[in-house]
């Protein structure tokens, strides 16, 4: 039997298969060979294990954990100098941590990774919060948790992140009161907000984000490449078949779509586009074009 080389589909599968062993930062880098397969992730991953020591090399071994986020944040956002594509906000390349590092810019989650992976290696518990509009990060300190931007290394105001939210949090804002009360931490109704994500929905949330960005330009080749990765990555989200179907269906690749779109009915049947996505399903047994709309 003749041995071939995993696909960089297989790679990321291996990566995100089990919750307790999720490599999130080495998932996160890998993104990028949908775009150039021969990337090598394991030079991206000694590039920020050489910044890690760099940041290390700066600290006592017994340095508070203050003095720990002050050497961080010095080292990414002035001696580093990352910070937000402010020219090209809505660039692939900004979810491409190669590319993030190579160029000092990106978007606030690809920032975020860098943070987590480099405030990790130096001994600071750090999580990402996938806030609505604008990933954050939860830096658990002595005094009490801050909420970092990963813009900028600053740490987010009640009054900030109230002004990020209220857009959302107007969707569900019946009959409660959402005023913030008191010092340190936001109010109640602000917690489900903040609340640490886990590994996969970060991963999640940096592919849906490019799964926007080629849907916009219609650009179906690589929005297929990144819906391969959305149904790997949430096997049970049954939405990622009917989405990968369609987009089969868009190039051509029937059989496909079929199987994806008639997968998508057997499990979600409360779906309240299953007359649409049965019409699709019909229309493409029948060899005809789906009406798209």
């Amino acid at each position: 039997m003749l041995w071939t080389a995993p696909t960089p589909l297989d790679y990321f599968a291996s990566l995100v298969a089990d919750d307790d062993q999720f490599a999130l930062t080495e998932a996160a880098a890998s993104l990028a060979q949908d775009e150039d397969p021969t990337l090598d992730i394991q030079a991206v991953l000694a590039t920020l294990d050489a910044h890690a020591q760099a940041v290390l090399k700066r600290l006592a071994r017994d340095a508070e954990p203050l003095e720990r986020v002050r050497a961080l944040h010095q080292y990414l956002y002035v001696d580093m100098g990352l910070g937000g594509n402010v020219n090209d906000f809505y660039s692939p390349s900004n979810s491409w941590l190669h590319e993030v590092l190579r160029t000092r810019r990106g978007i606030p989650i690809s920032l975020a990774v860098i943070y987590l992976e480099l405030a990790g290696q130096i001994g600071l518990d750090a999580r990402g919060v996938s806030f609505p509009g604008h990933f954050l990060i939860r830096l658990r300190l002595p005094l009490g948790d801050a909420l970092i931007d990963p813009l900028n290394g600053q740490s987010m105001s009640r009054q900030e992140l109230e002004t990020l939210v209220e857009p959302y949090a107007q969707r569900s804002r019946e009959h409660r009161d959402w005023g913030l009360e008191g010092a340190g931490m936001p109010s109640d109704w602000l917690m489900p907000f903040i609340e640490p994500a886990e590994p996969r929905e970060i991963v999640s949330r940096m592919l849906r984000n490019l799964e926007s960005l080629h849907r916009a330009a219609e650009d179906w080749g690589r929005l297929l490449k990144v819906q391969q990765r959305l149904v790997t990555l949430l096997p049970d989200d049954w939405s990622w078949r009917r989405e990968r179907g369609q987009t089969l269906a868009r190039l051509g690749q029937n059989a496909a779509a079929i199987e994806d779109l008639a997968c998508y009915l057997r499990h979600q049947r409360g779906g309240r586009d299953r007359a649409h996505v049965q019409a699709q399903l019909e229309a493409l047994r029948e060899s005809g074009p789906p009406r798209w709309h």
